[in-house]
């Protein structure tokens, strides 16, 4: 064992630290009240959901942008209603073309319904089934999302509950899907936190030892969700907000509120089992558990600030999302659970739980202490295969695919996946998914000459235009009804999934055809947008990273005084989160999940790995930060870097573990979800948390060393980088052994 340093001498606390420790500490009922009255104005100004949106992935400047807001008001906008009408006698029985024709004229008198396309009506060869019995019948509708979802849902009753002619009537689609994704995915949170909740309050009350002490930190997570949700609530009147927003928020305020008043208090605990008054016990907590707190929430906001770089609003509202978590539980932490501290004061362990009593504050965990040792003992023993474990998981990474959530993302009891799977295994090609082709061109002559060269590109099923229906260069079918000065619009029927690799390959291919001459193009459609939302995720992702990297290296240097001790979390971090994303790449998009999760699979959700990050990369900074806090400590206490890791890893493991745990509880509920992007985000996030707790900072922390060795503390003057107040005066020297007595005098002799 390396010698012990001597103890350096005790510093001064900073003022910055100071002033709001005695601001809260003095004026408890003020600050109680202030968040009482916090508290009633968001139940009263947040009552109802924000406008929630399933998709909003696609970059607003790119080419595919440009013409769908011409195609929208012409033949060739999106489609948002697909019905799939199946007939007794086959499609071209005189009867069944009759009901037919009559049941897409009852379709285009629907309110809000704009263009219809019918194979009844239009002859298009792609709407009619492979078996001869089944067509499609294409709508577009008009409003935003949330109005579209209602009026499918309405034209879905309209249409299905009175059949006619024989026909078997199923209505789906986009707007539909969307509409019950958005009831899904808010039905599901609210089963989760109902599940969750009497959950976390029972391992609170374990944990901490008693009702009082456990009912803090749940106050702390309560309110910082409702704070979070609010926030949502006036985002959504501004801009569009993600489905999976409000999973995002409950989950970081939940999680990380929590986390944040096990801290304040185990520290509060401490503090007065020194002997400390309760008020000081309070202002010391602010000073040290609240520096701490306040830290690691300013960290985990700078890295999701990185995130406002990327085009689509849907990831940028999952940023302002886990912003509007954080801030609010860190908030809670150092102001409203102190305040409650310095009225509770030796009354925080009331309510003590029979047959289990509370762990010594500040004591270490032995468990925690011999694991860390060992680590420590043999560093290379414990951190390879650590580190093999996680860039295993972790390699598949490289071939992600991202792609927005379609029908598939729900149960195969919905509507609209029902529909979606008739379509995918009845027709060719992805005649609800096509490609627009837009030319500045008014004239049919144009598309005529343009669009045989289109029919004849890999991966087309036909085209349709202006001069008709087209297939490998030939023409198949007249060209249906056209509206008179429409711009020229070329409707590209891909043979593959819109999502798949062959769509995107034939996106690049229709751009790189050569034009007439005087004319220009632009392409849109799921597919096109779904290509140029990936390049534009391609150039920004390594501007997000750096700015993600840089605003977190700065701020943990600044807590821990050590570039090795920054980038080391940092690295592990993003490992811990390429782990899981590796597996959930493994296991939904390679096809290998073997049945485990059967709602889901093909290429992930955009929203997903940012959810991942929100969550993984946030605890892993929180845990990091908790370990160097006290490991700073155990070296002002004169510990070496190997028994000040231990030291740091056995104070915090008991509570790193309890505060990961609750968080994991709450995030395996939502596993239980019908939408596939929410269970996988359960899923994947519960168990990156299980697998951060024992590999990261059970074996990799203490065998790396982490804030040990190469670890300094900046000056008192600038920003300490400890949470450690000065330590104790050492222990006054043993006093002198006494005196031995004097030699006896002899008696003088009489002789």
């Amino acid at each position: 064992m390396l010698p012990a340093r001597a103890a350096r001498p005790p510093r001064k606390e900073a003022p910055v630290h100071r002033r709001p420790a005695a601001l809260v500490t003095r004026h408890p009922r003020f600050v109680l009240l202030a968040a009482l009255g916090f508290l009633v104005l968001t139940v009263v100004c947040g009552p109802g959901a924000a406008a929630l949106r399933t998709h909003g992935y696609d970059d607003p400047g790119a080419d595919s942008a440009v013409p769908a807001q011409i195609t929208a008001a012409h033949r060739g906008a999106p489609t948002d209603l697909i019905v799939v009408v199946r007939t007794p006698n086959g499609v071209d029985d005189p009867a069944a073309r009759r009901a037919g024709t009559g049941l897409t004229r009852r379709l285009a008198a629907q309110r809000h319904v704009g263009d219809v396309s019918s194979y009844w009506t239009d002859g298009t060869p792609s709407l009619r089934g492979r078996d001869g019995r089944t067509a499609l019948l294409l709508a577009h509708l008009d409003g935003d999302a949330e109005a579209r979802g209602r009026y499918a849902e309405r034209i879905r009753a309209a249409l299905t509950t009175d059949p006619r002619d024989g026909l078997d009537v199923r209505v789906g689609g986009p707007a539909l899907a969307d509409a019950e994704t958005r009831r899904l995915a808010a039905a599901d949170l609210r089963r989760a936190e109902a599940v969750a909740l009497p959950v976390t309050v029972a391992l609170l009350v374990w944990v901490l030892g008693s009702l009082a002490a456990a009912a803090l930190p749940l106050l702390a997570g309560v309110l910082a969700t409702a704070t979070g949700l609010l926030a949502l609530h006036l985002l959504g009147a501004v801009t569009g907000v993600s489905v999976y927003a409000p999973h995002l928020t409950t989950v970081l305020g939940m999680g990380l509120g929590i986390a944040y008043g096990l801290l304040v208090v185990a520290r509060f605990r401490e503090h007065l089992t020194a002997g400390h008054a309760p008020r000081e016990a309070a202002r010391r907590t602010v000073a040290t558990a609240g520096r701490t707190v306040l830290f690691s929430a300013a960290t985990l906001c700078a890295a999701l600030a990185g995130l406002l770089v990327l085009p689509p609003y849907a990831l940028r509202s999952l940023a302002c999302a886990g912003v509007a978590a954080v801030v609010p539980a860190a908030v809670a932490a150092v102001t409203l659970l102190p305040a409650l501290l310095t009225l509770l004061g030796r009354r925080v362990n009331a309510g003590p739980v029979p047959g289990r009593r509370a762990a010594r504050a500040g004591s270490a965990s032995r468990r925690w202490e011999r694991l860390a040792r060992e680590a420590v003992r043999r560093p290379l023993l414990a951190a390879l295969p650590a580190l093999g474990l996680l860039a295993l998981l972790a390699a598949p990474v490289a071939h992600t695919a991202l792609a927005p959530s379609d029908d598939r993302a729900l149960p195969p009891a919905a509507a609209a996946r029902h529909v979606g799977d008739l379509v995918r295994d009845g027709f060719d090609g992805s005649p609800a998914d096509p490609l627009t082709v837009f030319t500045t061109s008014r004239t049919p002559e144009t598309a005529l000459d343009y669009a045989p060269q289109l029919s004849v590109l890999p991966g087309v099923a036909e085209v349709d235009g202006p001069s008709g229906v087209w297939r490998d260069g030939t023409r198949v079918a007249p060209p249906g009804p056209a509206e008179p000065g429409a711009p020229a619009i070329l409707t590209v029927v891909p043979s593959a999934d819109p999502r798949s690799d062959a769509t995107q390959r034939l996106v690049r291919d229709i751009r790189r055809v050569p034009t007439p001459e005087g004319t220009d193009l632009h392409v849109t459609g799921p597919g096109a947008a779904l290509a140029d939302a990936r390049d534009a995720l391609t150039q920004r992702l390594p501007v997000a990273g750096v700015l993600i990297a840089g605003t977190t290296f700065v701020l943990l240097f600044l807590f821990s005084g050590s570039v090795l001790t920054a980038l080391r979390a940092i690295v592990l971090g993003a490992l811990s989160v390429a782990a899981v994303l590796g597996a959930l790449v493994w296991a939904v998009q390679d096809g290998r999940a073997l049945g485990l999760l059967p709602d889901a699979s093909g290429p992930l959700d955009p929203a997903l790995p940012v959810l991942l990050f929100c969550v993984l990369f946030g605890l892993s900074v929180h845990h990091t930060v908790c370990v160097l806090a006290r490991v700073q400590d155990a070296r002002d206490a004169g510990q070496p870097a190997a028994d000040a890791s231990v030291t740091g890893v056995a104070r915090t493991g008991g509570l790193v573990t309890s505060a990961g745990l609750l968080l994991a509880a709450g995030l395996l509920g939502l596993g239980t979800s019908r939408v596939a992007p929410v269970q996988l985000f359960g899923i994947g996030a519960g168990l990156g948390v299980v697998l951060d707790l024992a590999l990261v900072r059970g074996l990799l922390v203490p065998a790396l060393r982490l804030g040990g060795r190469g670890a300094r503390r900046p000056s008192a003057a600038g920003t300490p980088a400890s949470t450690a107040l000065p330590p104790p005066p050492p222990p006054p020297p043993p006093p002198p052994p006494p005196c031995p007595p004097p030699p006896p005098v002899p008696c003088p002799s009489h002789d």
